[in-house]
């Protein structure tokens, strides 16, 4: 049998888990007496069509796959990452002809990123900054005047991720750290005169805390204040209690 391609190159595909993809084919396919069309990935086979017959569809992606008999094109429903691999459109007769051919590749979203600061100069001019996802790490650091910042360099992340890329770089005053992949990306900014700057959080809870303190001593004082007066009472009760005592006895 003879293999003939109709296209120059495999294109390839990035499909982010969980979507839909449509496969279509790039000639128009006419099927006489005797052709068969395919859908294969790899050696196995996804649909299968004979001239005059209807659609086949393979158990495995019956639920999940549909054929249009008018172009031809085949859709893939939430695709997963099993579904990676090569898919080829094919006619076949006394020879065998691809009219599309899909190098596809599903792949997860990039987990989100957080950019810490890992170490400030006293006077902030020299900003040491981390920026980390689950799966890999990288650190950056950046020297900072009053108006511009140049990177100086830093680690580079061990990416654990297949496709996967980690950078920080600095844009319009804020560092930013970018996790991104072909199919999504995350990135966490943040302005570059901030993240030296120390919580002003102690002079807030200051004020919050006085107006407690004072209050407090207050009702310390009244207590104080109503036990003094309270003994001084008793002890005067006392002292009259004994002087009737005395007088009473002569008679």
């Amino acid at each position: 049998m003879i293999f003939i391609s109709l296209l120059s190159a495999v294109t390839p595909v990035f499909v982010q888990t969980g979507t839909d993809l449509l496969l279509d084919v790039k000639e128009p396919v006419d099927l006489k007496e005797g052709d068969l069309f395919t859908w294969t990935v790899g050696s196995v086979n996804v649909l299968r069509l004979v001239h005059g017959g209807k659609p086949t569809i393979s158990p495995n992606y019956k639920s999940r796959a549909e054929f249009s008999a008018q172009n031809h094109s085949l859709l893939l429903k939430n695709v997963q990452k099993r579904d990676s691999g090569v898919y080829r459109a094919r006619v076949s007769a006394d020879r065998e002809i691809t009219v599309a051919e899909y190098s596809f590749t599903v792949l997860d979203p990039v987990s989100g990123v957080k950019l810490t600061v890992k170490l400030c100069s006293s006077d902030s001019t020299k900003v040491t900054v981390i920026c980390s996802t689950e799966d890999s790490l990288i650190s950056s650091t950046f020297t900072c005047d009053t108006q511009t910042c140049s990177h100086e360099g830093g680690e580079r992340a061990e990416i654990i991720t297949p496709g996967a890329s980690l950078d920080v770089y600095l844009k319009n005053g804020s560092v930013i750290c970018n996790h991104s992949n072909q199919v999504s990306s995350t990135r966490d900014i943040q302005k570059i005169e901030d993240l030296c700057k120390k919580p002003e959080a102690s002079k807030g809870s200051q004020n919050n805390v006085t107006p407690i303190v004072v209050a407090i001593v207050l009702s310390l004082g009244v207590v104080l204040a109503v036990r003094c007066i309270y003994h001084r009472r008793r002890k005067q009760n006392k002292a009259e209690n004994m002087e009737n005592t005395v007088y009473e006895d002569p008679q």
